[in-house]
């Protein structure tokens, strides 16, 4: 069960549903993930940047794009930072797989899907960062200082 609080109406819910769980089995373990989960904003500049990469370096497409940015820049931000990903990852794909096998394996496997807010922004840092040179990749408060 997974339970998302972000009013005091969905608190209140979580702490009853904990208390039903709780009554009933007498054994409940709960994680706890802190902060804001990505934001729109943050979606859609990524997915936006997928699709200026393909078009400008047109080595890929941008679910290619998608797929080696979700992979050298998503998985070691998560492995990092979540244990049950890392968990998972190692487990399952990191000597497992190919390299081929592992970009494919980024359709399946949720990765900045799974990030929060901070963590979205140093994904898209680092792509900016890898690209950097080669396309220019820009925020949208960045795009209207290029315009002044």
């Amino acid at each position: 069960m997974k339970l998302t609080i972000n009013s005091d109406t969905s608190l209140q819910a979580a702490i009853g549903e904990l208390r039903e769980q709780y009554r009933q089995h007498r054994f409940v373990t709960m994680t706890i993930k802190e902060g804001k989960s990505r934001s729109l904003d943050q979606n859609a500049i990524s997915h936006a940047w997928y699709e200026q990469v393909a078009r400008e370096l047109r080595e890929d497409s941008a679910l290619g794009v998608k797929r080696f940015c979700k992979l050298h820049f998503g998985v070691p931000i998560l492995r990092a930072e979540d244990e049950e990903f890392r968990a998972v990852y190692d487990g399952a794909i990191r000597r497992s797989l190919s390299y081929e096998q592992k970009l494919l394996a980024m359709d399946m496997l949720p990765v900045t899907s799974r990030m929060n807010v901070k963590q979205l922004s140093a994904y898209l840092e680092a792509m900016q960062q890898h690209f950097a040179g080669r396309v220019w990749l820009q925020f949208p408060e960045q795009m209207g200082r290029a315009a002044a």
